[in-house]
């Protein structure tokens, strides 16, 4: 009897401790941050956003650009574009939009159809932005509070709430842990995740990749904090990358 139960403990040991050990295995298999892109390899991406990412907000000449515009430029011939009309976006297949402006009407339908031949987009659409800005409210130039959706969302089947709290949170994006800061919630026919803050829609030949938050790409702000923002921002490009 002492016997079978000390081989009964032995045996409950030995199923815990191979359970510790899967689990430092897997902790040890999360995603891998992805290496720069030789020059000559690194396709266009389009960037039409309100962010100072290209330039800061006193748009000097010895400003150099954000960390994120480093990041995203190490894989991509990175081009701004200032509106999503057909002359624009005719000059890429793979687009990102960072809080942008509110687009005209006709825009969003030239968007619309540029994602159902074959775009690729990834919209970070922020419906409570916390970047902070020297610009007073009201100025053209301030990145607005919130995304300014005018239907194309709703188009695509998306639904987007503000958040019920501020402040920062731990989410998903790409598979890494990212620190988001007051992200709003996404719902609807898309794919989306269990955190509800990445949508990842089929739209006719092409596919948008939504984030309810763009406070990830303040880099500056985010600190240490914010370690894998843009490793989760490059790899969901990646995934929508069109080669």
């Amino acid at each position: 009897m002492i016997r079978s139960r000390t081989g009964a403990l032995f045996g409950i040991a030995a199923a815990i401790l191979a359970v510790a050990v899967l689990a430092i295995v897997l902790t040890g298999r999360g995603p891998k941050p992805l290496s720069p892109r030789p020059p000559s390899e690194r396709p266009t991406l389009l960037l039409l956003t309100s962010l100072p990412l290209m330039f800061g907000e006193g748009f000097s000449l010895q400003q150099n650009g954000s960390p994120a515009l480093a990041a995203l430029r190490s894989r991509y011939r990175v081009i701004a574009v200032s509106v999503a009309d057909p002359p624009e976006l005719a000059k890429g297949r793979l687009l990102l939009m960072a809080q942008p402006l509110a687009q005209p009407p006709e825009d969003l339908v030239a968007l619309d159809q540029w994602v159902r031949r074959g775009g690729h987009v990834l919209l970070l659409a922020d419906p409570m932005l916390e970047w902070p800005s020297q610009r007073p409210l009201g100025d053209p130039l301030r990145p607005p509070p919130m995304f300014m959706d005018t239907g194309l969302l709703a188009h695509w089947g998306v639904t987007l709430d503000a958040p019920d709290e501020r402040g920062p949170e731990v989410r998903k994006l790409g598979g890494f842990d990212v620190t988001t800061v007051s992200p709003g919630r996404l719902s609807g026919k898309c794919k989306t995740s269990s955190d509800a803050l990445v949508a990842h829609c089929a739209i006719g030949n092409g596919l948008a990749t939504i984030v309810a938050d763009a406070d990830l790409l303040d880099i500056a702000a985010q600190g240490s904090r914010g370690a894998h923002n843009l490793d989760g921002v490059l790899q969901e490009l990646a995934e929508l990358d069109p080669r």
